[in-house]
């Protein structure tokens, strides 16, 4: 799956599970492990989980590759990387306290 397809997939996987504050960045000129970030909040440490968990179990019926994941036990901010995308699904305080947009942005 080209890394655009496999940013589309996502967005559309935690879109399913209703992530919140969704947010896309074009990491390609900055970074030399992955395309694109995304970002999104959950309401909740469950909907967290519940929203990286059901990225991983359509990410594995469709074969792509999981090349880890991260977090999910505390569920404050879950990691998911799948190569050429690399989710952040995040609790509101979490994503307020490490502002992973306003770092990746002014690095453009």
């Amino acid at each position: 799956m080209q890394s655009e397809q496999l940013k589309q997939f996502v967005v559309d996987k935690v879109d399913d599970l209703k992530a919140r504050d969704l947010v896309v960045l074009d990491v390609s000129k900055q970074s030399d492990i992955t395309d694109y970030m995304v970002i999104c909040s959950g309401t909740s440490k469950t909907h967290v989980r519940a929203i990286a968990e059901n990225l991983m179990s359509k990410a594995r019926e469709a074969g792509i590759e999981i090349l880890g994941s991260e977090g999910k036990d505390a569920s404050e901010w879950v990691l998911v990387d799948l190569g050429d995308v690399i989710v952040h699904v995040m609790q509101d305080q979490t994503r307020d306290f490490y502002q992973l947009e306003k770092l990746w942005q002014e690095h453009a």
